[in-house]
C-alpha cells in the first residue's frame, strides 16, 4: 500500500504551544493554569503532572511539561464550578444527553451532592450526612463482597494505600482499577516471566540503547514527553522501529519546544527510522517470525539462556513447528521483511522493547507480552545497560496504585504483611476485576459501587449495559474532580464527593502535606500542589477515605485513620512497614530531588519466579488467530458488495486523555470531529467508496454475552469515512465512543483485559459523502 502524507509537519513545535495556550484560554484558567505549568514536574517544590506516567529526566528544566500535560492541567485548574447552582439548572436526564466534551467543560465539582429522584437533580448534602448514608448502606450488605471499589490511576500513593486498607478491613478484595483495562497483560506476564510486572529499564537506558522496537504506541499523542528521549536516542545512533498498524504522523520528526534553535529556525529531529505496518493483532505472529529466525540461525545468547532461563526447549519446539506461511498470514508482513528485522535484533548489543495498549488490549494480549519478553530473553537483553522491557503506562500513578495494594488478586505476601502491621485478618478470596465486576453489576450481584476517580462505565466495554446496571444498585459513590457520564446513572442512593486536584494544596491540622507517585520506570517521586483549592468544601482523597473508614468501621478498628489523613508521613511510615522496597520511606523521599528508584530484581538478574529463573512461555493462541477471526464472517452475504469484513481498533485523539475529551481537533490525523471511521484511501478506492461517505459499523454479540446486547448485533454509526495511513483490512474509530462494539466476554484469558484494539466488524455504506469540516 502506498504511503500517504497526512500531517507533514514535525510533532510538537509551534502548533503544540498554540494548542496548549488555547486550552488554557478555553478553560478560562490562563493565569492559574500557567502558574501550575511552571510547577509541573519540578523537583521537590512541584507536583507530578497527572497527564501520563513518563519519568522525569535527571536534568532540570524551567518548563518540564508537554502539550498533553498542559491540557490536563488546564482541565484541573479551571475555576468555573459544577456546583449547586449548576445542578439546579440541569436535571440528570438532561445531563445524560450531554457529550463527554460538554461534561468535561461543565466545571470543577465543588461540594458534596446527593441525587434527589423526585427532582431528578443533584442537591447539596453535608459531608457528615453523606458519610452516614455510606455507613448505613454498607452496613446493610449481606456480604462485603456485594460492594465494588474501583480506583483510577490518578490517585496518589498515600490515599491509595489508605483506600485498599479500608476496603480490606471492610472485608473484600473487590479492588478493580484501570490497570485491568490497560496494562494488565504486562503485569501478569512480566510477573510470570521475570518475577515482577514492571519495566526493567530506567530512563538512562534510552541513552545507551542501539535498537528500540516500539510496539502499539503513539507517544506523540499519549505521552509526548517520550518524543524528546526518542529524538535524543536517535541522535546518539540508536535505530528506532515503530511496529504498528497505523503510520502515526507524529512519530516522523520532532520539533522540540525546549530548543530555541528548533523554534526559531524551523529545525527538527528525526525519530523513527521505519514503520512496520502489521495487521491489527499481528504482533505475536511477527515476534514469532523474528524469534524463529534467530533460533534457527543461532543468533541467540546461549550463555544467558543456559544460566538464567527456564522453558527454552518447549518454546524452541513450538517455534520450529510454526510455518512461514502462517507467520506471514498472522501478521501481514512478508518473510523477507521479518528476517530483515530479525537481523537488526541480532546485530544490536542493546535493545529496548517498548509498548503501549496496542500490544495489551487484545484477546491474545497476554501472548503479545509473552513474546516480547521471550525475544528479550533470547538475546539476553534483561539486566544490561541500554536494554530491557519498557511498558509505557498512561495514568500518572496507575503503577503506584498497584504497588500500594490496589489489586483484586493480591499476593499472599502483601496480605500477610498487612495483617502483621495492622493486627487484623485480611480477606483471602480473590475479588472482582473490571470485567468480572461489570458482569456482577449487570447480573445484580452488587449493591454498592464506589469509584475513587475515573469514569468506570465509559472506560469499560458494554458502556450502556453498565450504565443501566448502576441504576439498580442501592448506593453509588463517586470521588472526583469533574462530572462524568458514570455519575449520571443513579441507583437508589447516589453521592458525588468532590476532592482536591493534584495541583491544589493539601493543608491539614499538621500543616501542608505532600504525596508521592510511582512512574512507569519504578521511580518514586514527591508531588505537592501549590494552588488554593477551587472550593473550601473540597477534601483530600486521603481525608475522604479516612472519614468513610471511621464511619463504616466505627470501633471495629484501632487503625489511626484520622491521624494518617492529617499527617502523610504517618501513612508513609505504615507503607514502609507493609510494602517491600519502601524502607525508610520518609527519609529517602526527602533525600534526593527526584525521589528514589524501587529495587527491581530482574534488573540485577534476580528472578522471583516459580522456577527461580526467567521463564520462556509458549503462546496460548495460534498465530493465525486474527486471520481466522476475519474468515469467520457470521453468515455475511458475500454477494452483497456493500458489506465488507474488517478488523477494527479503537484509538484516542490528540485532544483527549483517556475518557476526558478536551476538544475535537486531532491535529496529526487532520480531523476535527469524533464520529469518524479511519481507513486507508487505497482501501476506499478498492471498494468504490470515498472520503466523507457515511458508514455503519456492526458486529455480532456472543451468545454468552452478559449484557443487553446478547444475541443482538452491535451497531455504531453512521460514521464519516476519513483517511488514515493504516494497514489493509483495518479500520479505526475513537474510544470511548466505540465501546459498545466491544463486549465483556471477549478478553485475554489470564489478564481478563478487554479486546479494545481488535474486533471483527462489518461495514456498510449507507449514503454518499457529507461535509467533514465541522465537529459534531
Amino acid at each position: 500500500m502506498r504511503k500517504i502524507p497526512v500531517y507533514s509537519h514535525p510533532a510538537a513545535g509551534w502548533p503544540a504551544l498554540i494548542s496548549s495556550t488555547q486550552k488554557l484560554m478555553d478553560y478560562q484558567t490562563f493565569l492559574r493554569g500557567s502558574l501550575s505549568v511552571l510547577k509541573s514536574n519540578q523537583p521537590q517544590s512541584g507536583f507530578d503532572c497527572p497527564g501520563c506516567a513518563w519519568p522525569d529526566h535527571k536534568s532540570h528544566k524551567t518548563i518540564d511539561v508537554c502539550e498533553n500535560g498542559i491540557k490536563v492541567i488546564a482541565s484541573e485548574t479551571m475555576t468555573h464550578k459544577a456546583d449547586a447552582d449548576f445542578f439546579a439548572r440541569h436535571t440528570v436526564t438532561e445531563l445524560q444527553g450531554w457529550s463527554g466534551y460538554e461534561l468535561e467543560h461543565s466545571g470543577r465539582l465543588s461540594e458534596p451532592m446527593y441525587y434527589d429522584a423526585a427532582q431528578d437533580r443533584y442537591v447539596p448534602i453535608p459531608w457528615e450526612a453523606a458519610y452516614g448514608l455510606i455507613a448505613e448502606q454498607l452496613g446493610q450488605l449481606d456480604s462485603p463482597n456485594e460492594a465494588l471499589f474501583y480506583t483510577s490511576g490518578r490517585v496518589t500513593n498515600e490515599p491509595a494505600f489508605l483506600y485498599q486498607l479500608f476496603v480490606r478491613c471492610f472485608g473484600t478484595n473487590n479492588l478493580p482499577d484501570c490497570s485491568n483495562m490497560c496494562h494488565e497483560p504486562t503485569s501478569v506476564m512480566l510477573s510470570k516471566q521475570l518475577g515482577i510486572g514492571k519495566a526493567t529499564v530506567m530512563l538512562e537506558d534510552f541513552e545507551q540503547a542501539k535498537l528500540i522496537l516500539m510496539f502499539g504506541q503513539n507517544p506523540a499523542t499519549n505521552h509526548p514527553r517520550m518524543l524528546e528521549m526518542l529524538a535524543h536516542a536517535h541522535e546518539q545512533g540508536c535505530r528506532i522501529i515503530s511496529i504498528n498498524p497505523m503510520r502515526e504522523q507524529g512519530l516522523s520528526r520532532f520539533r522540540n519546544p525546549q530548543k530555541p534553535t528548533h523554534m526559531a529556525a524551523g529545525q527538527s529531529d528525526d525519530m523513527v527510522d521505519d514503520v512496520i505496518q502489521i495487521q491489527i493483532g499481528g504482533d505475536a505472529a511477527l515476534l514469532t517470525g523474528i524469534a524463529k529466525w534467530l533460533i534457527e540461525n543461532n543468533k541467540i545468547n546461549t550463555d544467558f539462556i543456559t544460566t538464567h532461563t527456564s522453558g527454552f526447549e518447549p518454546l524452541k519446539q513450538w517455534l520450529t513447528e510454526q510455518s512461514w506461511t502462517d507467520i506471514e498470514q498472522g501478521c501481514g508482513i512478508a518473510q523477507t521483511e521479518i528476517i530483515r528485522l530479525a537481523k537488526l535484533v541480532a546485530d544490536s548489543p542493546a535493545t529496548i522493547c517498548t509498548w503501549g495498549m496496542g500490544i495489551t488490549q487484545h484477546v491474545q494480549g497476554d501472548d503479545n507480552v509473552a513474546m516480547i519478553t521471550n525475544l528479550l530473553l533470547l538475546m539476553g537483553m534483561i539486566g544490561i545497560g541500554g536494554a530491557g522491557a519498557s511498558p509505557v503506562r498512561g495514568h500518572s500513578n496507575v503503577q503506584g496504585d498497584r504497588t500500594m495494594g490496589i489489586h483484586e488478586r493480591p499476593a499472599q505476601k502483601l496480605l500477610d504483611s498487612l495483617a502483621r502491621v495492622f493486627k487484623r485478618p485480611m480477606p483471602q478470596a480473590a475479588g472482582f476485576d473490571v470485567v468480572t465486576g461489570a458482569k456482577a453489576l449487570i447480573e445484580g450481584k452488587l449493591k454498592v459501587f464506589m469509584g475513587m476517580g475515573g469514569n468506570y462505565a465509559v472506560a469499560a466495554p458494554d458502556t450502556s449495559a453498565i450504565e443501566h446496571a448502576l441504576t439498580t444498585t442501592q448506593l453509588n459513590i463517586f470521588v472526583g474532580t469533574k462530572l462524568n457520564e458514570t455519575m449520571l446513572y443513579p441507583g437508589a442512593h447516589n453521592l458525588i464527593l468532590p476532592c482536591l486536584g493534584r495541583t491544589e494544596r493539601i493543608l491539614t491540622t499538621k500543616g501542608e502535606q505532600f504525596a508521592t507517585i510511582e512512574d512507569s520506570m519504578c521511580q518514586i517521586v514527591p508531588t505537592q500542589g501549590t494552588l488554593t483549592p477551587v472550593s473550601d468544601a473540597l477534601k483530600s482523597e486521603a481525608q475522604i477515605v479516612a472519614d468513610i473508614a471511621t464511619h463504616v468501621l466505627k470501633t471495629d478498628t484501632d487503625i489511626p485513620w484520622q491521624a494518617m489523613s492529617a499527617d502523610f508521613d504517618l501513612i508513609r511510615d505504615y507503607i514502609a512497614q507493609a510494602i517491600d522496597g519502601f524502607e525508610n520511606f520518609n527519609t529517602r523521599i526527602r533525600a534526593a530531588e527526584r525521589g528514589f528508584h524501587l529495587y527491581h530484581p530482574a534488573r540485577h538478574r534476580v528472578w522471583n519466579t516459580d522456577s527461580g529463573k526467567a521463564q520462556f512461555i509458549v503462546p496460548q493462541y495460534p498465530i493465525t488467530y486474527v486471520a481466522a477471526q476475519m474468515a469467520d464472517t457470521h453468515d455475511i452475504d458475500h454477494e452483497d458488495t456493500t458489506q465488507k469484513v474488517w478488523q477494527l481498533t479503537s484509538v484516542r485523539s490528540h485532544d483527549q486523555f483517556n475518557t476526558m475529551i478536551f476538544g475535537y481537533n486531532d491535529r496529526y490525523r487532520q480531523t476535527n470531529r469524533r464520529d469518524v471511521l479511519f481507513m486507508h484511501p487505497d482501501e476506499m478506492s478498492r471498494l468504490g467508496w470515498q472520503k466523507g461517505d457515511q458508514v455503519m459499523v456492526s458486529r455480532h454479540a456472543s451468545s454468552s454475552s452478559h449484557t443487553a446486547h446478547k444475541n443482538k448485533p452491535r451497531v455504531l454509526g453512521p460514521l464519516i469515512l476519513t483517511e488514515m495511513d493504516i494497514a489493509a483490512n483495518a479500520v479505526a474509530a475513537y474510544y470511548p465512543e466505540c465501546n459498545d462494539l466491544f463486549d465483556l466476554d471477549t478478553h485475554a484469558p489470564d489478564s481478563h483485559i478487554p479486546a479494545y484494539k481488535s474486533t471483527t466488524v462489518i461495514l456498510e455504506r449507507v449514503n454518499t459523502s457529507v461535509q467533514t469540516a465541522e465537529p459534531v
